[in-house]
């Protein structure tokens, strides 16, 4: 049957043009994503999962990650988070992870208050994990008053915005494994280390040892929608039931399963990456020329931490919204984004070193 054309009551409530460096989230849809919903639109198909894109999708997964990978789409950064911790672990169990990591500090409780599960953090300088960091915690196998660690959980690119090399992760893995431990990445942004490493996704992932991940895509051009993604099903278990209790499940599911096709099936996902990479590049430079400000991390993916005076930030941020990242120290974090452009750079640049070289307001 015809379709008639498209018509809406809704109206534009922002403007397009308004830029900011607050997160990867803020930014819109990529427009190829945008098509992929379209195309997937129209007729019927199965719900939750029994659909031919979601079916593909498995194909398109393999291609990235090997022949025994298994995609489970979901809603979200942190019902993958949580689902994929909880098939890799007993209701006694407990994750190792950063101090700083997401699913520690950004994540309302949901691994434990949810997922049931015990977080055990390590402090760490950089935001990565060592052999010898997860030593601190991967001790008491057989006391039953402790949580008994059984996960490893690393985030790639860290919430420092430092990228593990492929080396770093395989050392982790080994470790890990040796003792009885299983590792999952949350790799809300993979992506951006996969552009800054130039190396393919299974390099750092399935072949350095990684037993299962979160696949982001909300942060690069996707509308909705993260992957939970199992490398290796000998130590996963019940994931479709687990996404189901979490909550996760999506009835039409092809509209999520499309945009992963869309964003893997070609480069998109790496242009999109290594892109917002370039910009936080471009970005670090502009600034480290301009006085008082002090870039304080390696701008390892497309996130950039500075320092300046607190009155200056809170001037720009009238302008452009970003977040301080430690309010005692007065650090702040920059994001860039798919769709940041070379001008939203310069101009924000710009607006930085004006702001630096204008005195405090006048007194009433």
């Amino acid at each position: 049957m015809a379709h008639p054309a498209p018509v809406t009551d809704a109206v534009r409530h922002h403007d397009p043009d308004v830029r900011g460096f607050a997160s990867d989230n803020y930014a819109g849809v990529h427009p190829e994503i945008l098509a992929a919903v379209a195309l997937a639109n129209g007729g019927h198909q199965v719900a939750y999962g029994e659909d031919e894109y979601t079916a593909h999708l498995q194909e398109v997964f393999r291609r990235h990650f090997g022949p025994r990978a298994e995609a489970f789409p979901v809603f979200n950064g942190t019902g993958a988070n949580v689902v994929g911790l909880q098939a890799v672990t007993e209701r006694w169990g407990a994750v190792i992870c950063a101090a700083s990591a997401h699913i520690n500090v950004d994540e309302c409780g949901a691994p434990e208050r949810v997922g049931g599960l015990k977080l055990l953090t390590v402090p760490t300088p950089d935001g990565k994990l060592t052999p010898e960091l997860i030593d601190r915690e991967a001790w008491g196998f057989d006391d039953e008053h402790r949580a008994q660690p059984q996960v490893v959980s690393i985030t790639q690119t860290t919430e420092l915005g430092t990228c593990y090399t492929p080396a770093e992760i395989r050392a982790i893995c080994d470790h890990a494994h040796e003792r009885g431990l299983t590792v999952h990445l949350d790799g809300s942004r993979i992506a951006n280390a996969a552009a800054t490493l130039g190396v393919p996704l299974a390099e750092f992932t399935t072949g350095a040892g990684v037993d299962i991940l979160s696949f982001g895509g909300t942060k690069n051009g996707l509308l909705f929608g993260e992957c939970v993604v199992v490398l290796n099903p000998e130590r996963v278990r019940a994931m479709k039931h687990l996404r189901k209790l979490s909550m996760q499940l999506a009835s039409k599911m092809r509209f999520v399963s499309v945009q992963f096709e869309a964003l893997l099936a070609g480069d998109l996902w790496l242009r999109s990456a290594g892109h917002a990479n370039a910009m936080a590049q471009r970005l670090a430079t502009a600034v480290r020329g301009i006085e008082g400000v002090t870039v304080v991390r390696p701008v390892q993916a497309n996130a950039v931490f500075a320092i300046l005076p607190r009155e200056v930030s809170e001037r720009l941020q009238k302008s452009y919204r970003f977040y301080f990242w430690d309010e005692a120290s007065g650090e702040v974090r920059w994001m860039c984004s798919f769709d940041t452009t070379e001008e939203d750079v310069d101009s924000f640049a710009a607006a930085v070193a004006e702001e630096m070289t204008a005195g405090p307001p006048a007194s009433s």
